[in-house]
């Protein structure tokens, strides 16, 4: 849904029936708390049935409960402080259970992500890297660990790879002051939003580059802003942020990079592993073993 999830249930509010602002209003009023409440649950909660939270659901033109439950839930991500985070995810799991609800969610993750994302976009977005002159890769917070494990692999694959790694805003747009239409912009962004990642892909979408953004919604302020919207699933409702399924959308990239580069780079790694083994670059498995058993 393209609208605003809280206005749009505020705008329809005067048409609904007694029992459906009991809804609206407690979903307003307590977001964080519905967004994990089943539909049985959440009209025993408010005083309603369960059918009546389903009519409620495809009143605001969702197919059902399940994919409103599920806009509740990005709203909670994009919103929630890191305390009200914890508070979460201390309803939601016990000390025992972490481990497997944890690996749980991000399993979901991935499975959703891989039905979810046409090859088509995928492939769009492998031609954009490919075919730039210059790409650039940001990220920002938790994000930038994904953009620096992107660009690490990246400079192995194309010729001109330059990681912004700056928290400063004047300098993310600094660093990308030369972008034009000839380039591209890989840029991460979950929730909560980096403002410094929508300015760096207004900025570089403002000079005619290619956007290939990693995100999480269509509602992700940096999704507006893309030519190639590579969307990943990160539902995980806790004070860390799930960016197992994101990872693995880089991965899928810098595969498909690879494959498609096969040719261009097999003299330039073989010169690279050269290199890596001439200066010990690498430590082999197991030789400090064998230096302890050398008399």
């Amino acid at each position: 849904m393209s609208m605003d999830l809280i206005a749009h249930i505020t705008n329809e509010m005067p048409g609904f029936s007694k029992g459906q602002r009991r809804i609206g209003t407690y979903i307003l009023e307590h977001y964080d708390e519905a967004a994990f409440m089943t539909a049985y649950r959440l009209g025993e909660t408010v005083g309603v049935s369960e059918s009546t939270v389903v009519r409620f659901a495809t009143e605001l033109g969702f197919p059902g409960y399940p994919q409103l439950q599920k806009a509740v839930q990005k709203l909670v991500r994009s919103k929630l402080t890191s305390v009200q985070r914890v508070e979460v995810s201390r309803s939601r799991m016990r000390d025992d259970e972490v481990l497997e609800s944890v690996m749980s969610y991000d399993m979901a993750n991935i499975r959703q992500t891989l039905e979810e994302m046409p090859c088509e976009v995928f492939n769009e977005a492998v031609e954009a890297l490919v075919n730039a002159r210059h790409v650039y890769v940001f990220g920002a917070g938790s994000c930038s660990a994904l953009a620096q494990f992107a660009a690490f692999y990246l400079k192995l694959l194309l010729p001109d790879i330059r990681l912004i790694n700056t928290s400063n805003v004047t300098e993310v747009l600094e660093e990308l002051y030369s972008i034009g239409e000839q380039d591209a912009l890989l840029v991460v962004s979950f929730p909560r939003y980096s403002a410094r990642s929508v300015k760096a892909a207004h900025f570089a979408h403002s000079r005619g580059a290619k956007v290939i953004a990693v995100t999480d919604s269509i509602l992700s302020p940096v999704a507006q802003l893309s030519s190639s919207l590579l969307l990943a699933h990160s539902d995980l409702p806790t004070v860390v942020d799930s960016l197992v399924a994101p990872l693995s959308v880089i991965n899928a990239l810098l595969v498909a990079i690879s494959l498609k580069r096969a040719d261009e780079n097999r003299e330039r790694l073989t010169e690279l592993e050269e290199l890596w083994e001439t200066y010990q670059i690498y430590q082999p498995l197991g030789q400090d073993k064998e230096r302890e058993d050398t008399p």
